[in-house]
């Protein structure tokens, strides 16, 4: 009995469970109803005129029903329906163990609710509550139209389909494969999944051609292995190239989880030689009582067999398409206030002899560390130690082998208002080297230290302001950031990870032009900026920001990388930047380095953005940069129906905006500079409803004067299968915001289709 003034709750019922548990099944009740209703309690049950079977997720109409509830046996016959679980079949006549759902079904028809497919057979035999067998059958995702002539766009014909939907596979026998009504794949033994989850088997041929591989054609086969692990065996024959086979491995474990893949072609007819790709990514979490939540272990290995295998192999994985493959082990734990890496990083360098790089340093190994604790008396301390080992079989770097020990400590001290805020920094860098061969002048060590100063300011203003009829408030965000790091000769040092920083608006407020600790840079100057956004009052979201900078040097800048000249500007060049989110339809954005003394601006990239809508969506971007490029970038996803005004369905995310829709894709990336089309990915997709095609031209430049051009055409029967060579993951990469027209929703609940 509750307790007075306790709430009421909802008890569950076994009744509205998704998945009828096969013990409770046997215990629920039935319900028979109809025009008149014979026989004797308990035992069977003879329905006439409108009969109605009910138990648990089962329904069974009919105009005769015959019911033994001893055996649990159903007979119907005439106009015979069963709804189980949202699952539809209708026929003639049916016979049913209800409970064990064993039985058979004559000459029915068939929804599944799982993913809206339907078709009709000779007999349907129901083995188990999860298996059936239908014979002379057909499936489709096709939805009928009126008309007795209509036909299916596609249409799988076979002598036998069996269904699983305890493991989601279906097979089909003696199958033929129809579009259009035309076969296009004939075969004997057909798998395919009843939803999106995996299942082993044979996955359909892709087919593509380019203009280095000639034809392809791929068989994959995908194997199951447990829910945590999975292959993928991938043979393709290239027509100029010669077979390649690719394997893919995947695991997730509590602990642990990663992937390889592997590519091999034996007898490579381009390069007359043997070829092949290794990727591996692991990633562990090694649980200790000593670290602060265990140790995390990175593993990435990027291994090809030659030079030229980043042209060649354009598409087989996208990590190994670089000229600087990393192979990478990393160790990171915690203990307290303490973070700790220990490393082991090892280059693979792709030359090409009409571009040579410079391959950069081997680190075997790094060992870092860094000590933080915040407030302190008001004190903010960080210190960081490392010690690396760098090492490189190259001529190029024209420099020794070499340890370097690294150091920084540094204090600093927030004072922190509703108005502001003032940040004073000090900063000490020591530096000790070893050479495994003599400098020019002989040395086999150096040392360095580099004490830092910098003063960091800012202050907030606020007002509510209007623009273009819309309440806004208005912020005025000006910053002052002061750093004097006196010179130290370094000139005489290797610079083995050292660079100059990017010059935009978020570097021009740090204390060192460099980035690495082979270079700290001399200094005595002013950096002065000022922001002002725009934000919703009531959300706080940004409308609208812009922002300017600049840098004023007192002295010059003499510590360089190598090869370099000191700089002596005084003034530096101005950054702008501005941001507009003003409709969430629009966007822009905009960055500009301009130079006071010629007035011209020495970089610049503006960016527009417009998506109204689902699958509507086009971004533009000018990029330019004085004496080196100049680029107009152009992508876009747009229904080509809206030019006669057929505007579409909104329905939902993952299932396009209705049959019979044409939509173009694309994204151009054209250089002014050699007035020619750099990349470029140009297509065209349509959505019939029950099956989608793709076609699409793809062209990817492999150097100044070769590049590689591929056409990938897709059938997707929806809820079914895909042939041929799959454009989806080039589109994705390639346009921003771009939308798959079918994408899984989840599974269907059954009573979604309730009876």
């Amino acid at each position: 009995m509750e307790e007075a003034g306790s709430p009421l709750q909802l008890q569950s019922s076994p009744m509205l469970q998704e998945k009828i548990n096969p013990d409770t099944r046997s215990s629920l009740p039935s319900f028979v109803s109809g025009d008149t209703i014979t026989g004797r309690p308990d035992l069977e049950s003879l329905i006439q005129g409108d009969a109605v079977l009910r138990k648990g997720d089962v329904v069974i109409r009919a105009d005769r029903l015959e019911y033994n509830q001893a055996t649990d046996l159903a007979k119907a016959t005439g106009a015979v329906r069963i709804n189980r679980a949202g699952n539809v079949y209708e026929g003639p006549l049916l016979e049913l163990s209800v409970d064990a759902f064993e039985g058979f079904f004559n000459e029915p028809t068939y929804h599944f609710a799982r993913n809206d497919a339907h078709g009709q057979a000779d007999r349907l035999d129901f083995v188990d509550a999860q298996r059936a067998v239908i014979h002379n059958a057909t499936f489709t995702t096709c939805q009928r139209q009126p008309g007795p002539s209509w036909m299916p766009d596609w249409i799988l014909k076979a002598s036998s389909i069996s269904l699983d939907n305890e493991e989601n596979v279906g097979t089909a026998q003696g199958a033929v494969l129809s579009f259009k009504g035309i076969p296009i794949l004939p075969v004997p033994y057909l798998s395919f999944p009843l939803s999106e989850q995996r299942k082993s088997g044979v996955m359909p041929p892709t087919l593509g051609l380019d203009n280095v591989n000639g034809t392809e054609v791929a068989v994959p086969y995908y194997w199951n292995i447990a829910p945590n692990r999975d292959a993928t065996l991938t043979p393709t024959l290239m027509t100029k190239r010669g077979v390649n086979l690719g394997a893919e491995f995947r695991y997730l474990e509590p602990s642990y989880a990663g992937a390889a893949r592997l590519d091999w072609m034996p007898s490579d007819s381009l390069r007359d030689a043997n070829r092949w790709g290794l990727n591996v990514n692991h990633q562990a979490r090694i649980q200790s009582a000593w670290t602060n939540n265990g140790a995390a272990l990175n593993l990435s290995l990027n291994r090809v067999s030659d030079d030229n295998y980043w042209r060649d192999f354009t598409r087989t994985n996208g990590s190994l398409t670089q000229r600087l493959l990393a192979n990478d082990a990393t160790l990171t734990w915690g203990n307290g206030a303490w973070a700790n890496t220990i490393r082991t990083l090892k280059w693979q360098t792709l030359q090409d002899v009409a571009a040579p790089i410079v391959p950069p340093y081997d680190r075997l190994p790094q060992i870092a560390t860094r000590y933080t604790r915040g407030n302190l008396y008001g004190l903010d301390l960080t210190f960081d130690a490392d010690y690396t080992r760098f090492q490189s079989a190259s001529t190029l770097t024209g420099q020794p082998n070499g340890q370097r020990t690294f150091s920084l400590a540094q204090v600093s001290r927030v004072f922190q208002s509703p108005a502001g805020y003032l940040t004073p920094k000090l900063q000490l860098h020591a530096t000790q080297y070893q050479f495994d061969s003599p400098l020019v002048d002989g040395a086999t060590s150096a040392s360095r230290v580099v004490p830092s100063l910098s003063l960091d300011a800012g202050v907030v203003f606020e007002r509510d302001t209007q623009l273009f009829g819309r309440a806004l408030r208005q912020t005025l965000e000006p910053r002052a950031f002061y750093v004097n790091t006196p010179y130290r000769d370094q000139s005489k040092l290797p610079n083995y990870d050292s660079g100059a920083n990017d010059f935009n608006l978020s570097t021009i407020f740090s204390e060192n032009a460099f980035v690495g600790n082979d270079r700290i840079s001399d200094s005595n100057l002013l950096t002065l900026g000022v922001t002002s956004r725009f934000l919703d009052p009531a959300t706080g979201a940004e409308a609208a920001r812009v922002g300017v900078a600049q840098r004023l040097r007192f002295q010059d800048q003499i510590v360089t990388l190598p090869g370099g000249t000191p700089a002596n500007d005084r003034i530096s060049d101005m950054l702008l930047g501005a941001s507009i989110q003003w409709d969430p339809r629009w966007g822009f954005d905009a960055a500009v380095q301009f130079n006071p003394d010629t007035e011209r601006s020495i970089r610049s990239t503006l960016g527009a953005r417009y998506s109204p809508g689902s699958y509507r969506t086009v971004t533009a971007a000018y990029r330019y940069q004085r004496e080196s490029s100049e680029q107009l970038d152009l992508g876009w996803q747009w229904p080509i129906n809206d030019l006669w005004g057929d505007r579409g369905a909104n329905l939902g995310a993952g299932q396009g905006q209705g049959p019979g829709r044409w939509y173009s894709v694309g994204r151009l990336n054209y250089s002014l500079n050699e007035r020619k089309l750099v990349d470029s990915v140009l297509g065209l997709e349509y959505d019939a409803g029950c099956w989608l095609g793709r076609i699409v031209f793809e062209r990817l430049q492999t150097s100044s004067v070769t590049a590689t051009d591929r056409i990938m055409f897709q059938l997707e029967f929806v809820g079914f299968s895909r042939l041929g060579v799959n454009p989806l993951k080039s589109l994705k990469a390639n346009i921003p915001n771009y939308q798959f027209l079918r994408e899984p929703v989840g599974t269907p609940s059954r009573f979604s289709n309730y009876d």
